[in-house]
């Protein structure tokens, strides 16, 4: 019998497969279900590319699909299987049915075809199609749609012919050369300005761009950009994949918006919404050709029992082409830099994730995966990073699917960084159910530093989703009513000096810890108050809370601006010192009793005292040997705080019981950062 010999492609999936293994050795009881899932994004690109093309090729769909003009010819084309025909209505048909507007089914694959004379359709002009199936019809807007807008007076949506006179000339050459760690600031362009109303992609230009420069921070990411019919969703349920939000203004906006951040030196990172699609079927892709099963599975499996929503067929050709496109156009027609992947725990569990502790190794595996979710993402990965090497791809996971930030070679998904969820959601906790006397500062510990060693991380104290109504930011929970009547620089109420403090603590040990990277929701910086909470009945419509206030910050009578500074600071301290990244974290001291942390990360001390009572005029601990002074101090007057420390002092290790230690005077609710003096 003659032995098998392994061809070069399987030799790559075994040595990617006990890569892995390697990098993860608590994988080793699945490794053939590892190699099988290797296996299968390897036959999948494939299956898609015919092993003729590249996958980037592949992925063009979108310059095929929907209305372009080519040749003094205006070409429409829309996959539609289940239609029976198709015309375009709009503006240039009085919105009528007219038989020279009538499609034409142009294979069995069920793609549609129009070609107009130029002059039969003019930029600026409203449209959309009219299908028809074996046992009904209705109006959709084009799949493949590059802008739609909605009728203020009629609150319609329709797609929009766009090809205006004097298209975006970008001034930077294009993607900017990836820079780790990111300073990530997630923002909202609609909600960004201090107007009761939604502001524009050229407000976010003029006015918030320089306020995220400013700050420190090197990436901004991108809330709600693709298109969503309803404001309140925060951008979550989205209709239009290639059309980005008419609401905050025009195409042309948008990459000047992208093209001033890239000259400012700051990466443009958009959140993409792959994990669900709304529900809407004239605007979305819902029952687009008249079936349930186009883009997504049909019922129960294809409606998402939280969200309202319809789930994606990861495993159809075609939706596999659609999605893989769109990350392809975003790149290519706006120039980001890349995306954040949300609702990954939604996509890989058939229940979603939903109500479920993920305790074990044993949850990652088994009938309860969508394995064509793992190998979309995993496909999606490979293209980002071909078709710009420089891209960022980020995972926000919360179920700690082992392998996503790892590369493909190595047998993992291919993200560059995953979110560290657990830390906010641990925060919230605390500080919510423990008084700050009782907190456990060995348990804290643990959780800042609780992520897969392996793979890069993302952490963050706060983001969006702690701001929403219904929940708090971390300030407004550690001060509370407080906030309305006592944040003048000249009232000393012990709610907000608490609050105030402990804030500054919480983002310090969270940047301080974080893995490869840190985030910031706009507004969190300066202690923004209150909630979020979008225009809706309950509200009146109300825009009172859909906006910052950014003049908070900008008024010295007021302590927001020393939190504001206080996160710059630590923010530069950061970048300067290299902390993210290769920097290794080693705990020197923790005493839950008293209160204190204290590790080292590069060259620098950390030295945390939570107690709310107790301040220790000698505190003893090991140390490298050395001299130390005072870089970062969170009591300084210039933060807010009593100005309890001399940071003109210098500190010495001296022998202590066989090893080298420090002591310093740690006052309440204080955190320290220390740099050793070089020697002369």
């Amino acid at each position: 019998m003659r032995k098998h010999v392994m061809t070069r492609e399987e030799r790559e999936i075994d040595e990617a497969t006990a890569t892995l293994l390697t990098i993860d050795p608590h994988l080793a009881p699945y490794r053939s279900e590892l190699k099988r899932r290797i296996t299968a994004r390897v036959n999948r690109e494939k299956i898609l590319t015919l092993d003729t093309m590249s996958l980037p090729d592949f992925a063009s769909g979108h310059e095929y699909f929907g209305l372009h003009l080519k040749n003094n010819e205006w070409i429409l084309r829309e996959w539609a299987p289940n239609a029976t025909s198709i015309c375009l209505i709009g503006d240039m048909t009085d919105w009528r049915e007219s038989a020279a507007f009538r499609m034409e089914r142009i294979n069995d694959d069920g793609v549609w075809e129009i070609r107009l004379p130029s002059n039969r359709m003019n930029h600026g002009d409203h449209y959309r199609l009219r299908l028809h199936w074996t046992d009904g019809e209705g109006d959709r807007i084009p799949a493949y749609a590059r802008r739609v807008v909605q009728d203020r007076s009629t609150l319609i949506f329709n797609a929009q012919v766009w090809t205006p006179p004097s298209p975006y000339r970008w001034k930077s050459s294009g993607h900017l050369r990836q820079s780790s760690p990111l300073y990530l600031y997630e923002a909202h362009v609609g909600m960004a300005q201090e107007e009761e109303t939604i502001g524009t992609y050229r407000e976010f230009t003029d006015r918030i761009l320089p306020r995220i420069e400013n700050a420190g921070y090197n990436a901004v990411q991108l809330m709600a950009i693709q298109e969503h019919p309803y404001y309140g969703s925060f951008g979550y349920q989205v209709s239009n994949y290639f059309a980005a939000s008419s609401r905050f203004g025009t195409p042309e906006e948008l990459k000047e918006l992208v093209d001033t951040a890239h000259g400012m030196g700051l990466r443009v990172i958009m959140d993409l919404i792959h994990s669900h699609g709304a529900s809407n079927e004239v605007e979305g892709l819902s029952r687009f050709d008249g079936t349930v099963y186009q883009y997504f599975h049909a019922p129960p499996r294809g409606i998402h029992p939280a969200w309202d929503s319809r789930c994606f067929d990861y495993g159809k050709h075609q939706v596999l082409h659609f999605l893989l496109s769109n990350c392809r156009f975003w790149l290519d027609e706006y120039h980001l830099d890349g995306f954040r992947f949300d609702g990954i725990t939604s996509m890989l569990y058939l229940d979603h994730g939903l109500n479920r502790v993920f305790s074990s190794y044993e949850d990652y595996f088994g009938d309860g995966v969508d394995d064509d979710a793992l190998v979309y993402l995993a496909l999606a990965n490979m293209l980002i990073h071909e078709v710009n090497p420089d891209a960022v791809t980020i995972a926000e996971d919360v179920s700690g699917m082992p392998g996503l930030a790892i590369p493909l070679s190595k047998g993992g998904t291919g993200f560059d960084y995953r979110f560290a969820m657990g830390i906010p959601d641990y925060w919230t906790k605390l500080v919510k159910e423990v008084p700050d006397e009782h907190w456990p500062t060995g348990h804290v510990w643990h959780e800042l530093n609780n992520r897969r060693k392996n793979e890069k991380s993302i952490s963050y104290c706060e983001s969006h989703d702690q701001a929403l109504v219904g929940d708090q930011t971390l300030i407004f929970r550690l001060i509370g009513s407080a906030m309305y009547d006592h944040m003048k620089t000249d009232d000393n109420h012990g709610d907000v000096d608490r609050g105030i403090a402990l804030h500054k603590l919480i983002r310090l040990i969270t940047l301080a810890t974080a893995g490869d990277g840190y985030l910031n929701f706009m507004g969190n910086e300066f202690g923004h108050p209150e909630w979020i909470d979008f225009p809706r009945p309950g509200n009146n419509w109300s825009y009172r809370y859909a906006r910052r206030q950014w003049h908070l910050a900008d008024d010295p009578g007021l302590k927001y601006h020393f939190l504001g500074r206080f996160d710059h600071d630590m923010i530069e301290l950061a970048k300067n010192h290299g902390l993210q990244g290769f920097q290794p974290l080693h705990l020197l001291h923790e005493k839950s009793d008293d209160k204190i942390i204290a590790f080292q990360r590069g060259d620098l001390l950390f030295v945390f005292n939570f107690h709310p009572t107790s301040s220790y005029n000698h505190y003893r601990f090991t140390a490298p040997p050395g001299e130390y002074a005072i870089l970062l101090d969170s009591d300084a007057p210039r933060y807010g705080g009593h100005g309890r420390i001399d940071i003109s002092k210098h500190h010495f290790t001296t022998p202590h019981h066989g090893e080298n230690s420090i002591s310093l005077y740690l006052p309440t609710r204080t955190a320290l950062v220390l740099a050793p003096v070089p020697a002369i």
